[in-house]
């Protein structure tokens, strides 16, 4: 076995049976290289119904947890469910495109000495799928997407050179965009905090959703990584329930995943330059947080220290004018 996709789930059936779907819409698939894995988080509904029909063409495996063990926990059940050379985690929210899955074995069998691979993917509004028959088809979605990275070309790179905005933009918080070595991530799985990872709440804690940088670090930190910049998924804008959290972990969570970055041996200069762009948006989206209190975040961090520990970055001032300048060229072109 190669490829294990790994899929956590909880309560969101009819976008799990979209997910599924779309690996069922791919032509020549060969069952004996790729499982699908998916780990149910105690949903209220009847998933393994749901999943039954796809199981004539796809090989899945599907377990339900006795109780919500929380995403972090549910994330790493999931990954201790698979079996092959090579674990891509998606969102149960995602779909494959054509052909996707072929391509990513290919590049697997023909990129041995690569440990890390980051995958690009387009994004799409949720409103999209609403206007076709369900379960959604991929034949159906639009000739242009927007695409995660803005690579052009597939390119080697050490596993620190994918800490750039103009690689990928969210610092690979983005988890469901690597594929990577499935045994160098069970051997550092010693890394994590388990009992901080059951915090309840999304974003709540650096633990308990960014547990998942602190095993990549540990584990490919002196590895050799790949940009695959053909977009082989399509991840679905408006679907996740945090969605009110962004700005939150735009300027609070994406600077710690660079601290810790930086911390496990990312280069000086480079930790600097990507904080600095991290923070573009950092006055604006401040007051968005004060305003918008608990359901933005405002609960889960010290503002005033996280405030004026980044103070020093000249884009945390420049965001100012970002904004403004924004807002005056919406007007103008309104």
């Amino acid at each position: 076995m190669l490829l294990s996709i790994c899929i956590p789930t909880f309560n969101r059936p009819n976008n799990l049976v979209n997910c599924l779907n779309s690996f069922y819409n791919q032509k020549k698939l060969n069952r004996k290289e790729f499982e699908i894995c998916i780990s149910d988080n105690c949903s209220d509904q009847n998933l393994l119904k749901i999943i039954k029909p796809f199981k004539k063409k796809l090989n899945i495996k599907f377990k339900k947890n006795k109780k919500n063990l929380g995403f972090a926990m549910n994330v790493l059940k999931v990954s201790l469910m698979a079996k092959g050379k090579f674990i891509w985690f998606l969102g149960d929210d995602d779909l494959v495109v054509n052909n996707s899955i072929n391509y990513m074995i290919r590049l697997i069998k023909s990129n041995s000495s690569i440990d890390f691979f980051f995958i690009n993917s387009f994004y799409l509004d949720k409103s999209h799928l609403e206007k076709y028959p369900k379960p959604f088809n991929i034949r159906f979605l639009p000739k242009k997407m927007e695409t995660h990275s803005p690579i052009k070309n597939n390119k080697k790179i050490s596993f620190f050179g994918l800490i750039d905005h103009r690689v990928c933009f969210d610092y690979l918080l983005g988890f469901y965009v690597n594929a990577f070595r499935r045994d160098l991530w069970n051997k550092n799985l010693h890394v994590i905090n388990k009992k901080l990872m059951k915090t309840p709440g999304t974003w709540s804690t650096f633990d308990n959703t960014c547990f998942f940088i602190k095993i990549f670090c540990s584990a490919f930190k002196n590895s050799q990584a790949f940009i695959c910049a053909k977009p082989l998924s399509v991840n679905l804008s408006g679907v996740r329930e945090w969605s009110s959290l962004y700005p939150f972990v735009e300027i609070v969570r994406l600077p710690e995943a660079l601290d810790y970055y930086r911390s496990r041996g990312m280069n000086f200069w480079q930790y600097i330059f990507t904080k600095n762009y991290a923070l573009r948006n950092f006055f604006n989206y401040f007051f968005k947080i004060l305003i918008g209190g608990k359901k933005m975040g405002l609960n889960y961090v010290n503002f005033k220290n996280h405030f004026l520990k980044n103070l020093i970055y000249p884009n945390a001032w420049l965001s100012i004018l970002y904004f403004i300048g924004r807002k005056i060229k919406f007007i103008l072109i309104k």
